[in-house]
């Protein structure tokens, strides 16, 4: 059978059986990709992240059933913390996304993370360019939700949903996380609760001092500064920058998701009309060639070692005789 022809034409055990094979990283999961790659880069990836209890997995499942009572065909991938015993999602699909997950045009994948860290697994590009190919639109990629290191989804997402909640603890934690700063839309879910409208007004606070993201929306700059020149950013940017806005929703009861639906199509469009949506499409390409050149690097380095010249330099990393960079210095030069 030709998975990929059947894939294209929608076919969901073929889809299924090319995520397999991507996220098995092997030699098949490369021909496919390469196949799979010019019928890719018309969905538009949404990214969703933020702490754990936030109802990700919740707000997801709202926006898929939005998009899917408009008519269109959307992916999800929900990236889970590996099992320490099978290596596996701990939560699978039909949990998760028990509204939207055997809706026939709604295509719902679990997959580990597998020790990756950043909030996604390593594959999980590939498997959203299965679903891209196959004419999902729009993605939703939802994250580990570990906190704030959570900063990889955006260099794959078009559009960033940072979601908070009220009365997690400390009210300046959201100011001082990194995670912030990627966001293009944050998200007070559980709006409900005590404390909703401090959460948004502090929200509010930080993108009217004149914080990094809403100054020059820093993801955008951070991916576009190693990527291209700034010379080069600068003369492609038009129009005035994206100001992310707040929202509250309570995911639970469907309230603010059709104003949350609406900020990301306000998104797309702002993306599209001043061309940074060209932009980030060819950083996020470059930096994907670059993490897949240091992968392929180290596994060359690592199956050029001789595995007692390796047991012998890490023996004396444990007994502190030698420093981990002195110790990859000296591996590196044994490879050649």
């Amino acid at each position: 059978m030709d998975w990929v022809a059947a894939a294209l034409a929608g076919d969901r055990r073929a889809i299924a059986r090319l995520m397999t094979l991507v996220e098995e990283d092997g030699e098949a999961a490369r021909a496919v990709t390469a196949q799979l790659f010019p019928h890719t880069g018309r969905a538009h990836v949404i990214g969703v992240t933020g702490a754990p209890g936030a109802g990700k997995s919740t707000l997801v499942n709202e926006l898929a059933r939005a998009y899917r009572s408009e008519g269109r065909r959307v992916g999800v991938v929900a990236v889970d913390a590996s099992s320490p015993f099978s290596g596996g999602a701990l939560l699978g699909d039909r949990i998760r996304m028990r509204d939207v997950a055997d809706a026939r045009d709604v295509f719902v994948r679990s997959m580990a993370s597998r020790g990756h860290l950043g909030g996604l697994a390593r594959t999980t590009p590939g498997v959203v360019r299965v679903l891209d190919a196959a004419g999902y639109d729009p993605i939703i990629v939802e994250t580990v939700g570990a906190g704030q290191l959570e900063v990889e989804i955006a260099q794959l997402a078009h559009t960033v949903i940072v979601v908070d909640i009220p009365g997690a603890g400390d009210d300046i934690q959201s100011i001082k996380a990194g995670i912030v700063e990627i966001a293009d839309i944050f998200v007070v879910n559980k709006a409900d609760r005590d404390g909703a409208d401090r959460t948004q007004a502090i929200l509010e606070a930080m993108l009217e001092m004149g914080s990094p993201a809403a100054r020059t929306h820093s993801r955008a700059v951070g991916m576009l500064m190693e990527a291209c020149s700034v010379a080069e950013s600068a003369a492609s940017v038009s129009g005035a920058p994206w100001r992310p806005p707040v929202l509250k929703t309570i995911a639970v009861r469907g309230a603010g998701i059709p104003e949350l639906v609406h900020a990301i199509a306000s998104h797309r469009e702002h993306l599209q009309s001043s061309g940074e949506d060209a932009r980030r499409n060819r950083a996020r390409l470059i930096a994907e060639v670059e993490r897949e050149l240091h992968h392929r690097l180290l596994r060359q380095l690592v199956a050029g070692l001789d595995h007692h010249c390796l047991n012998d330099v890490l023996n004396e990393v444990t007994a502190h005789r030698l420093d981990p960079a002195s110790a990859a210095e000296r591996l590196q030069h044994a490879a050649g």
